[in-house]
């Protein structure tokens, strides 16, 4: 089972559009492909924080010249960092955007756990069928 925070943005609760689940833990997309992750989110802040962060250390790398181990320990350390914090960046992201925190919920997948909200909150519910 997942874990998902909901937020909901309540101007007309359409669930294509005004209720968002993301899943909490370590994301290994923003790991993997940390900018293009950034910008499939429209996280443009942090797609800019990346590549400045990546940059900062490049530049390091080429100054200082350390061994290779360790210009691997720092490249995979800068994408664990980025990994752990991808969802806290897009909550923040969603916050900004007018979505209110409304609860934790688990599911096989988002459809599932969106379900399950929906079943715990019942007066939602109906204003999604109305």
């Amino acid at each position: 089972m997942n874990t998902y925070t909901v937020h909901l943005r309540r101007h007309g609760l359409d669930p294509d559009s005004d209720v968002v689940l993301v899943q909490e833990g370590f994301s290994w997309p923003a790991f993997f492909l940390s900018i293009v992750w950034a910008l499939w989110h429209r996280m443009w802040l942090a797609a800019a924080l990346i590549v400045a962060a990546n940059g900062t250390v490049s530049l390091c790398i080429h100054f200082l010249r350390p061994d290779p181990l360790t210009q691997a320990v720092v490249a995979i350390g800068i994408a664990a960092i980025i990994g752990y914090l991808a969802t806290d960046f897009r909550q923040e992201k969603l916050a900004r955007r007018g979505f209110a925190f409304a609860g934790v919920v688990s599911g096989l997948d988002k459809d599932h756990a969106l379900r399950r909200f929906l079943d715990m909150e019942a007066a939602l519910a109906t204003d999604f069928q109305s």
